[in-house]
C-alpha cells in the first residue's frame, strides 16, 4: 500500500476511535448524572460543558497544529480522552458529580485539540485532485463513530453498568493514540512540517471570500439542525412517546449521511464544492418541509432520510470550499475557526429557537427551519454573486 494512503487510513481510523470514545458516553450522561441526584439544571450544565470547552479550546488546537505539531495534537487529544475516561470511572466509583463534570470538561478540551488537526491533516495528505474524496472518507469515519457509539454506550451501560461503559472510552482513546504514532514517526511528515514553517503567510488569509462564505453558511446550517436535535425529541416527550423514537430518527439521519459523504466529496472534486453544497442544502430544506407536515413517525422518518442525504452531500463539499485553498501553514487554525462556526450555530440555535418554543410551543420551531437553511444556501453563493471565481 502507498505510504501516504496508509497514513490517511491510519488517521481515519484514529478519528473513528476518538469519536467512538466520545459518543459511547453521550447517551448515558443524563442518566448517570440523575443517579448522582443532579437537578435538571445541573444535568443540562454537565451535558453542555464539553461543547462549551471544546468551542473555546479550538483556537489553541489550531495554534498547536500550525506550529507543526498536528500529529502531537491528535495524540494529545486521544490521551486527554483516556484521562477523561479514567475520571468518568472515578466519578462512578466515588459517586461524585463534580468529578464527572470535570471529566466532561477534559473531554471537551480533547475535542478542541484533536479536531482541527484531524481535519487539516486530511487536506494535507490528500492526493492531488482528491481532497473532497479524502474529506468524504474522513467524514464517514466520523459519522460511523457517532452511529455506533450511542447504541453501544446504551448497551454497555445496561449490561456492564456505568463503570464498564466508561472503561470503553479509555480503550477506544488508547487505540486512537496507537494509530497516530506510525504516522508521526514517518520522516516525510517531519520534512513537510519544515516546509510549512518556511511558508510566509498570516492569519489574514482567513478573510478569503470562500472561507468566510463557507463558515457563515455552516453557522446557519448548524443553527437549523439545532432545532431538530433539540426540539423534536422535546415534542415527542410531551406527546408521551418513548425516547427510542427519536433515537431511531437520528440513526436514520446518521446512516443516510454516512452513505452519501463519499459521493459528496468525490462530486465536489469533479464539479467544485458550490454545486454539491447547493444540491445538498436543497435536500435539507426539502427534508425540513417534509418534517413540518409529518412530525410523527413513521412518516417523519422520510424527512430523516432526506435531511441525512443532504448532510452527506453538503458537509465534505463545505469543508473543501473552506479549507481546500488555504495555505498549509494556517490550515489548522482555519479548521478550528471553521468548526467553531458549527458550535456557535448549535448554541445559537438552541437558545434562539428555545425562545421561539417558549412563545409558540415546540411545534412552532419547525416552520422556521427551511428559512434558516435557505440563508445558508444563499450565503454559500456569495463569492459567485460578488463576482468571484470558484477554484
Amino acid at each position: 500500500m502507498d505510504r501516504t494512503l496508509r497514513d490517511i487510513w491510519l488517521l481515519n481510523f484514529s478519528t473513528f476511535f476518538f469519536f467512538l470514545g466520545i459518543s459511547v458516553v453521550n447517551p448515558i450522561i443524563s442518566p448517570f448524572a440523575i443517579t448522582l441526584e443532579a437537578t435538571p439544571f445541573l444535568v443540562g450544565l454537565v451535558a453542555g460543558v464539553a461543547s462549551v470547552v471544546s468551542l473555546f479550546s479550538k483556537p489553541i488546537g489550531g495554534l498547536i497544529g500550525d506550529r507543526g505539531y498536528r500529529f502531537h495534537a491528535m495524540m494529545a487529544g486521544n490521551l486527554l480522552g483516556m484521562l477523561a475516561g479514567i475520571l468518568y470511572i472515578t466519578s462512578a466509583l466515588l459517586g461524585n458529580l463534580w468529578i464527572f463534570a470535570f471529566a466532561r470538561a477534559i473531554h471537551g478540551f480533547s475535542m478542541g485539540i484533536f479536531f482541527p488537526s484531524s481535519l487539516s491533516t486530511a487536506v494535507d495528505l490528500a492526493p492531488e485532485g482528491r481532497i473532497g474524496e479524502t474529506l468524504g472518507w474522513r467524514g464517514m469515519m466520523f459519522s460511523l463513530g457517532n452511529i455506533i457509539g450511542p447504541a453501544l454506550g446504551g448497551y454497555l451501560s445496561d449490561t456492564l453498568g456505568f463503570v464498564g461503559a466508561f472503561s470503553f472510552t479509555v480503550i477506544f482513546s488508547f487505540v486512537g493514540v496507537t494509530l497516530v504514532v506510525p504516522v508521526w514517526r514517518d520522516g516525510r511528515k517531519k520534512a513537510a512540517r519544515r516546509e510549512e514553517r518556511r511558508e510566509k503567510v498570516s492569519y489574514s488569509e482567513l478573510l478569503r471570500s470562500y472561507f468566510l462564505a463557507a463558515s457563515l453558511a455552516l453557522f446557519f446550517f448548524s443553527f437549523s439542525y439545532a432545532g431538530v436535535i433539540t426540539y423534536l425529541p422535546a415534542l415527542y416527550k410531551i406527546l408521551g412517546m418513548p425516547q427510542s423514537v427519536f433515537g431511531f430518527y437520528m440513526m436514520v439521519i446518521g446512516i443516510a449521511s454516512f452513505i452519501m459523504r463519499l459521493f459528496g466529496g468525490r462530486s465536489a472534486d469533479r464539479m467544485g464544492p458550490i454545486p454539491v453544497i447547493r444540491a445538498g442544502m436543497l435536500l435539507v430544506i426539502l427534508g425540513y418541509i417534509i418534517l413540518l407536515f409529518n412530525k410523527l413517525p413513521p412518516y417523519s422518518y422520510l424527512s430523516a432520510v432526506v435531511i441525512g442525504t443532504g448532510f452527506g452531500l453538503s458537509v465534505p463539499a463545505m469543508q473543501l470550499m473552506a479549507l481546500g485553498n488555504l495555505p498549509a501553514r494556517i490550515r489548522t487554525m482555519g479548521s478550528s475557526v471553521y468548526t467553531m462556526f458549527f458550535d456557535l450555530g448549535m448554541l445559537g440555535g438552541q437558545v434562539a429557537l428555545g425562545y421561539v418554543a417558549n412563545l409558540e410551543g415546540y411545534a412552532g420551531v419547525f416552520p422556521l427551519l427551511p428559512f434558516i437553511a435557505a440563508a445558508s444556501l444563499i450565503i454559500v453563493h456569495a463569492p459567485l454573486i460578488m463576482g468571484g471565481r470558484e477554484k
